[in-house]
């Protein structure tokens, strides 16, 4: 069905955390050849966003429900598509990919498959990539990252077609115009960066230190989720709880909300390695790469190297300011200006991916078979346990005792997955850093 203006293109995004289903929806809007009809789908997991979470990412869907893969698949068996936007970790997407092409094998119609990556791909690049292989098209957020992905495919003979240069959806805002007043400093944390307590308490010490040693500045601790919520990844040490009891200076506030709020007001943007230093570095904020426990891939702050933008807090301290390289700012595709090209908005960089979704939708031929690189020949030590995870046989098709029900959950099953997740929540948070602790003794 191609989309045209009087019919408008009808995508769904199966997102599996806040932050995917902000990428996932801003990447479709983006991406729709025309106003699209949005259905977001949120997939059953640990990291299923909660309530606060959704209205905090501000992005919103013509409809939006919790499914498992099963459920996820059998609505697409019903539903006319258009456009699917997989805004999942790797394994999951290969789920999809191979149980969407049972789907069409047993006669149902598929949707122009996207996916990609929310922000820096620091780690497991092969591992993921290859997973994401099968979709109609792979979004890679910069130049430099749609390179190294038609590298590895082509590194292991895979089709590297559906790589596709775009830009992260959600770059934006008004451009860093000059110092506020009361300067702000914001540090933009992270779940899993860095991962021990020592290190994340370190972190904590040194920015109530710099509080301290400007108590002219307003600091913010930019928070990611509130105890109990999970994101793309597992928090198991909130720094609101390593926060209960220290003496913090006034001017140090824990913050939340819509990361471009909180960048209107920054003056400096703080961080280990978060996507938020992109967002920043588009804005022409000035920010800094923390180098205070290592420049480590374990860190992700390896991505930076050779970006001008690391330095330590004994630095920011003593008042440095950061001079990020532009052949490194724009290789990244968040040059203020525009895209990788380092000219026109933002939306430009999406132009490409539209371009080639619309062929898709127009093409008399109709879409190609789904042809993912993994299959039960070319891996079948893997791929089975993936497709596992998620109720699928080798072939994609749903195991004997997969979750049935078509319609949504009742009262009750609502009841048990909120208490099954919040004990899940709780062992992670609570739990596993006792035991872990115990471990070490």
């Amino acid at each position: 069905m191609p989309a045209s203006t009087a019919n408008p293109p009808r995508i769904a995004v199966l997102a599996d955390s806040d932050t995917r289903w902000k990428w996932g929806a801003l990447t479709a809007a983006r991406t729709a050849p025309s106003p699209p009809v949005l259905d977001g789908f949120l997939l059953r997991g640990r990291a299923t966003p909660t309530p606060r979470q959704l209205a905090e990412v501000g992005v919103h869907a013509d409809s939006l429900r919790e499914v498992t893969a099963v459920e996820f698949l059998r609505v697409m068996a019903g539903t006319p598509y258009d456009v699917l936007v997989l805004a999942l970790v790797g394994g999951s997407v290969q789920a999809v990919l191979h149980g969407l092409k049972r789907v069409v094998e047993d006669g149902g119609r598929r949707p122009v498959v996207v996916t990609g990556y929310v922000g820096v791909v620091y780690e497991k690049l092969a591992d993921g990539l290859l997973l994401r292989h099968g979709a109609d098209l792979v979004l890679a957020n910069s130049r430099q990252d749609a390179e190294r992905f038609r590298a590895v495919y082509e590194g292991v003979g895979a089709d590297a077609s559906a790589v596709t240069e775009v830009a992260l959806p959600f770059l934006g805002g008004a451009p860093y115009t000059g110092r506020h007043d009361p300067f702000t400093v914001v540090f933009a944390a992270q779940p899993s960066v860095p991962e021990n307590r020592a290190d994340r308490a370190y972190l904590l010490d040194r920015l109530v230190r710099h509080a301290r040693l400007h108590p002219e500045r307003d600091v913010l601790l930019k928070l990611r989720s509130k105890p109990g919520e999970h994101t793309t990844h597992i928090e198991e040490l909130p720094y609101q709880k390593l926060a209960r009891g220290l003496d913090l200076p006034p001017n140090l506030r824990l913050v939340y909300g819509h990361m471009g709020e909180v960048l209107d007001r920054a003056d400096l943007l703080v961080t280990v390695s978060s996507t938020a230093a992109l967002e920043s570095l588009h804005r022409r904020v000035p920010t800094v790469v923390l180098t205070d426990l290592g420049v480590r891939e374990a860190l992700g702050n390896h991505h930076f190297v050779g970006s001008g933008c690391l330095a330590s807090w004994d630095q920011l301290d003593a008042g440095h300011r950061p001079d990020p390289d532009e052949d490194w700012v724009a290789r990244q595709g968040v040059a203020a200006g525009g895209p990788s090209s380092g000219t026109g908005s933002c939306d430009d960089a999406f132009v490409p991916a539209r371009e080639r979704i619309a062929e898709l939708l127009d093409s008399s031929a109709g879409l190609p078979p789904l042809a993912p690189y993994y299959t039960p020949v070319t891996a079948p030590g893997y791929l089975p346990g993936i497709l596992a995870r998620h109720h699928l046989g080798p072939d994609g098709s749903p195991l004997p005792g997969a979750p049935a029900a078509a319609e949504d959950p009742g009262p009750v099953r609502r009841t048990v997955r909120r208490a099954a997740r919040g004990a899940y929540r709780h062992g992670v948070q609570r739990v596993a850093p006792v035991i872990r602790r115990l471990g070490e003794l």
